[in-house]
């Protein structure tokens, strides 16, 4: 059983993802017109693998069993290439808070996908808790999807909602094997795996005939904070993957368009109105009934 601390430091790591996810989807909506998809997707993980080299550079080496090798390489690629390299086609199309309301659809899917698996079960108060978390992105955003007076780009939304779902698969089938092998590697290797694959992609977007690509500055700034948060990041999602259930972890994703708006209102002059409070509110008291321990045991059963 999970103590007081630990299941705190839980919650602030899986806080902690959320706002991350909120503000790379800021950073890559500001370079995305000076990169392609799966190049920014490449140099975003390869940037978050040399942040975990020099962490791996300290423990003994492992290896994994055979047949875990090829899941964990593909779930890899699956989260980091597919998923990322879809939202930054959607990003290309559609505004950082809009795709980040649509991939707070994340919790709800990684519940759903659970529950079919038969991994976790659906009680009230789960199931009201992230519903509360997407109304209250909803209210927050709300304003702001009918102010701009133009569709959203059915394309570019869709790509995001399927990025959600790549990752909600991800975080219910990445479980046994964070069962079995430390959380440092499994992330590290994952994550070296989705580079190679996404060296293709880059290559097919011409990434390595026009070195170095034409980026600005402050686009080179942006990617640089986006790998470094997203190696950080992704390793606090797997470590808290390890201790307790996806919903758990994957509910707090809600906090991504509220970190985004707040950001913007922080770094753009975007005024914070009463909407945005409203749904802050709303997330807050939807984390509480979601992560709520005490009446809840443990609903799912160990990962094996």
């Amino acid at each position: 059983m999970r103590t007081g601390t630990g299941r705190g430091l839980t919650v602030l790591a899986s806080a902690g993802v959320g706002v991350q996810v909120g503000a790379a989807m800021v950073a890559t909506r500001f370079v995305a017109d000076q990169l392609e998809p799966a190049s920014l997707a490449m140099l975003r993980y390869a940037i978050g693998f040399m942040c975990l080299a020099p962490l791996l550079a300290g423990t003994a080496w492992l290896r994994f069993r055979p047949a875990d090798f090829l899941p964990i390489a593909g779930l890899g690629i699956l989260q980091f290439g597919v998923l990322i390299a879809l939202i930054n086609f959607g990003l290309k199309h559609i505004p950082a808070g809009r795709a980040a309301l649509i991939f707070t659809s994340f919790p709800l899917l990684a519940m759903l996908v659970a529950a079919v698996l038969g991994q976790e079960r659906l009680t009230w108060r789960k199931s009201l808790g992230v519903l509360l978390t997407m109304l209250g992105v909803a209210l927050a955003l709300g304003e702001k999807l009918f102010a701009t007076g133009r569709e959203m780009e059915l394309l570019g939304g869709l790509a995001v909602l399927a990025a959600a779902l790549c990752g909600a698969v991800c975080s219910v089938l990445f479980r046994p094997y964070l069962a079995r092998y430390p959380v440092l590697h499994v992330s590290a290797f994952s994550m070296l795996a989705s580079v190679f694959a996404l060296v293709l992609g880059a290559a097919g977007e011409g990434f390595f005939t026009h070195l170095p690509p034409p980026v600005s500055g402050a686009g080179w700034l942006a990617v640089l904070f986006i790998g470094l948060s997203s190696g950080g990041g992704y390793y606090l999602w797997l470590w808290a993957l390890s201790r307790t259930s996806a919903t758990e972890v994957t509910v707090f994703l809600s906090l991504s368009p509220l970190a985004a708006s707040l950001l913007g209102a922080l770094l753009l002059g975007e005024i914070l109105t009463f909407w945005l409070l409203a749904g802050l509110a709303a997330v807050i008291f939807g984390l509480f009934l979601a992560t709520r321990s005490g009446a809840e045991r443990r609903e799912s059963p160990p990962a094996t």
